[in-house]
């Protein structure tokens, strides 16, 4: 029988847009997306007892053994929207830390927890940091593994090592004792690294795009397919790439079936770098918000971004106009918040498709036929922020 034990972090989780409420956490999240892939999932993590009432229908659905340390008080994360900084409760400062929780298991996934530290004793064993702060080395607390795989994100990769590019990191790890290194890379895929050499796997596209615990669904199917079913350590991270891809689509778990990942034709996900105009209202608390949203994450997918409100700001016809034109023409691509249908941006955008630029839009709460010049011009509208964000980064 094919067995893994996860230990990590089991949080309750909140997002305002699109609504979620679920308890998953990264622990909680690859249990349940990985119970698919292999017959016996133990989670070991801290949790409280309502957390603990709360998780148990995942538990009962997904068959798992969750063997859980108590603590007094769970934690939970807020978020606005999936790509928002999220509000932790309680803060940071007030999370106890408990008794570290050891491990030994013949395949471990260990995931990086916010109240406390796990030991593990593995012959197969994935590492995830999932530190923002302080990540720390695998070993450092003590944990051995005969076979070790890390697998986490660039700035993790720089913490842990002080290198200034992320493959130099990677190296350097496997220099010290890793036998694979996966440094996940958002839109880009994923950098694979071993003592033989490097690959990048590819990240793919999705129609809709749900970010909240989309690592953790990698570092779950990765930890499965090399640690249990020992796929090489490039075919285990395409097989995560895809179950990503239809988690962030879906937003739904389990992950597929190996076989059906394997089967599964999906179009390689390719960010274009270029500047984005960001057309929007921003006369009220609420525009004015959405506009800086926006732009912060627009520049975080990686794109160079005018924004009017930002870079010209108000003042009169004669000097807004002609600066925003002249902008928009030296952008590749518009962001538009069509909402409240405002003139400006209606006008900005009629003048961006006569100019041949592609125009990605978000309404929430407009009329078909006040979106009908747009959607016959070949406008792309979305109805969720994130989604329509990185369709503009993906320029589709």
């Amino acid at each position: 029988m094919s067995a893994i034990t996860i230990v990590g972090g089991v949080y309750h989780e909140r997002c305002i847009w699109p609504e979620w409420d679920f308890v998953y956490g990264s622990g909680g999240r690859a249990a349940v997306a990985l119970s698919s892939q292999v017959e016996r999932v133990t989670l070991q993590g801290y949790a409280s007892a309502e957390i603990r009432r709360l998780f148990a229908n995942e538990v009962a659905l997904c068959g798992l053994n969750f063997v859980p340390v108590d603590v007094e008080e769970g934690i939970s994360f807020e978020y606005v929207h999936c790509m928002s900084n999220p509000v932790i409760r309680p803060s940071l400062a007030r999370i106890a830390r408990g008794t570290p929780i050891r491990v030994s298991d013949e395949a471990v996934l260990r995931i990086g927890m916010l109240e406390g530290d796990a030991v593990v004793d593995a012959k197969w064993c994935v590492y995830d940091p999932q530190s923002a702060f302080n990540p720390a080395h695998f070993g450092a607390n003590g944990s051995k593994a005969v076979h070790l795989a890390i697998v986490s994100n660039r700035r993790e990769v720089l913490a842990l090592t002080g290198a200034s590019n992320a493959i130099d990191g990677a190296r350097l790890l496997v220099e010290q004792g890793a036998e694979v290194v996966v440094v996940k890379c958002g839109p880009a895929g994923a950098l694979v690294v071993t003592r033989e050499g490097e690959a990048t796997v590819p990240a793919f596209r999705s129609q809709r795009v749900w970010t909240i615990g989309s690592g953790d669904v990698f570092a779950a199917i990765f930890a499965a397919q090399w640690a249990v079913h020992r796929e090489s350590p490039v075919v285990a991270a395409e097989l995560a790439s895809k179950a990503v891809a239809s988690y962030v689509d879906t937003m739904s778990l389990p992950s597929p079936r190996a076989e059906q990942l394997r089967a599964t034709k999906l179009e390689e996900l390719v960010t274009r770098p270029g500047k984005v105009y960001l057309a929007s209202p921003f006369f009220t608390l609420g525009q004015r918000w959405l506009v800086d949203e926006a732009r912060r994450c627009l520049q975080d997918l990686g794109l160079d971004v005018f924004s009017p409100a930002h870079d010209v700001g108000t003042g009169n016809a004669e000097e807004v106009g002609p600066a925003d034109i002249a902008a928009l023409k030296e952008c590749d691509r518009v962001f538009a918040i069509l909402d409240g249908m405002d003139s400006g941006t209606i006008f900005e955008t009629g003048y961006a498709r006569s100019e041949d630029l592609p125009v990605y839009g978000l309404a929430q709460a407009a009329r078909a036929e006040d979106l009908k010049m747009l959607v016959g011009t070949d406008c792309k509208i979305f109805d969720d922020f994130v989604t329509a964000l990185h369709h503009t980064a993906w320029k589709t």
